[in-house]
């Protein structure tokens, strides 16, 4: 009863903002209710003078239901079709991520970007967008407007990959008999889900493929979501000793901040590809899946009440620069990687 009482308010505010954004995003994929939901919590917080009882509610919101999304998300995994149709596919993820990652770490020294955010975008450009962003943020313990910032420069360049990449691909050269080569370069070279989807079906509808290409891309992106597992182990592992050499976390451990979200997020995973190979239909999981992404505009919606839209806009220079360098550095290796594996 006291969970109630402490963060009804809050919980219920965040649930006003995402019903309508999550709406609206299914009505608008190419920009999403995850996006929405951050726009429009950074608005209202402007207009409420007291927020000391949603405080409680908002957190909960923004740090526990952001883990939840993130273990429901492995239901939508099948690592059988991942693990045979993601093969040709696996040396491109492999050079994208590691390429972001290399660009973030370097600009982050360069320009004195916070090494947070700095994570947040390199990880979310080369992983998967707002989910990759949602899994790290917990571990490396970044706060909402750090969350809020990388979110924001990870959807502007999600848009504009969705509205130009089909008439770049157009222009490369790519094969519109087969969607492969575009699936390929949609599902490596574009952070988040929806506007791969978005990408994709684009390529479909203009050379008449049915879904070919957006099959490909979602398998593509749904391999590039697997990284998050080592990616996630690996900052936490930082995380704990950073902080066990420090003066005050002498007594931080590795378990203590240990990502269990992420096991539960292998374990549906597990669970999810073994039912199937049983015989238990796919459409088992859609509503689990559909709850999953509910939850992150969820989330969203919470971490937009907890950011400072002005302070957000003022800092924002640096992290967009970083955002378009890894962005521009995906995509060229996804297009040098395709041309070396004969694919394009």
């Amino acid at each position: 009863m006291s969970f109630i009482t402490k963060n009804q308010k809050g919980i219920l505010i965040c649930l006003c903002i995402a019903v309508p954004s999550w709406f609206l995003g299914n009505a608008f994929p190419i920009i999403g209710g995850a996006v929405i939901a951050i726009i429009a919590g950074m608005v209202i917080t402007m207009f409420i003078k007291d927020k000391s009882q949603l405080e409680a509610g908002i957190k909960f919101t923004s740090k526990k239901v952001l883990q939840w999304a993130v273990v429901l998300l492995g239901f939508g995994l099948n690592l059988n079709v991942i693990v045979q149709t993601g093969k040709q596919s696996l040396p491109i993820i492999v050079s994208t991520i590691t390429v972001s990652l290399v660009i973030a770490f370097v600009l982050c020294k360069v320009m004195h970007i916070p090494g947070k955010i700095s994570t947040l975008i390199g990880v979310g450009s080369s992983i998967c967008g707002g989910s990759a962003i949602a899994a790290t943020a917990p571990v490396i313990d970044a706060d909402d407007a750090e969350v809020a910032q990388a979110i924001s420069v990870i959807f502007f360049f999600n848009v504009l990959a969705a509205i130009f990449f089909p008439t770049f691909g157009k222009l490369l050269g790519f094969s519109t008999a087969t969607g492969e080569a575009f699936g390929i370069f949609a599902g490596t070279a574009v952070n988040d889900t929806s506007s791969v989807t978005a990408a994709a079906a684009t390529w479909d509808t203009m050379w008449g493929l049915g879904s070919a290409t957006l099959e490909t891309a979602v398998t593509v992106k749904l391999t590039r979501t697997l990284a998050i597992i080592p990616i996630t182990l690996v900052l936490a592992f930082v995380r704990a000793r950073n902080e066990k050499n420090t003066e005050n976390q002498n007594k931080v451990s590795l378990m203590q901040i240990f990502p269990m979200f992420i096991l539960y997020f292998v374990g549906a995973s597990v669970i999810t590809t073994l039912a199937l190979s049983l015989g238990v239909s796919s459409g088992v999981f859609s509503p689990i899946k559909m709850l999953s992404k509910f939850f992150i505009v969820l989330a969203m919606s919470a971490i937009g009440l907890n950011t400072d839209i002005v302070k957000l806009i003022k800092t924002g220079g640096k992290p967009i620069f970083m955002g378009f360098c890894c962005w521009t550095g995906i995509t060229a290796v996804s297009l040098l990687m395709q041309h070396i594996l004969h694919i394009w």
